[in-house]
C-alpha cells in the first residue's frame, strides 16, 4: 500500500472546507458533498472517493471546482482556499463593516452568538432576499399602479 504523504496546505485546506460544510449545514460525508457538488457543477462531477479526497487533506481541488464548493457553502472562493485570516486588506481596515450603525453592529453579535444551523438558515434568508431585491431591480418600471 502506498503511504500518503501530509500537505500542510492540503490540510488547512480540509480543515476550512470541513468549516465550512457544518456552518451550511451538511455533514462531514464525502457521499453528501459529492452529490451537493454534482448538483452545482456544469463540467464532468466528483466522485465521493474525490470529495473523501478534499475533507481529509490528501488533495485540494482546482479552481473551478474551488468556485462551486465556494457557491455551495456560502464562502468566499479567497476564504476558502486561503482562510479569512490571509486577507490582502491592511491590519485594523474593516473596509465593508465601517458604515455599519450600532443596530447593525448589535445584529452581528447576536447572530455570531447562534448556533451553526440557525446561522445557516439566517444565510439563506438574507440570499433570498438579495435575490428578490436583484430580481426586483432588473424588471422594468412601469408608471401604472
Amino acid at each position: 500500500m502506498k503511504k500518503i504523504t501530509r500537505n500542510p496546505a492540503s490540510e488547512a485546506f480540509a480543515a476550512r472546507l470541513r468549516l465550512a460544510m457544518k456552518q451550511a449545514g451538511l455533514k462531514s460525508s464525502a457521499t453528501q458533498l459529492a452529490d451537493a457538488f454534482n448538483l452545482r457543477y456544469w463540467g464532468e462531477g466528483i466522485t465521493a472517493h474525490a470529495a473523501r479526497n478534499w475533507i481529509t487533506g490528501v488533495s485540494i481541488p482546482k479552481p473551478d471546482k474551488i468556485k462551486t464548493l465556494s457557491e455551495l457553502l456560502q464562502i468566499s472562493p479567497h476564504d476558502l482556499f486561503f482562510g479569512p485570516e490571509a486577507s490582502n486588506l491592511p491590519v485594523n481596515e474593516p473596509v465593508q463593516f465601517q458604515n455599519l450603525c450600532m443596530g447593525d453592529t448589535q445584529m452581528l453579535k447576536q447572530f455570531l452568538r447562534l448556533n451553526p444551523e440557525h446561522q445557516r438558515m439566517i444565510r439563506h434568508w438574507v440570499f433570498l432576499a438579495y435575490l428578490y431585491q436583484e430580481d426586483q431591480l432588473k424588471k422594468p418600471f412601469s408608471g401604472q399602479n
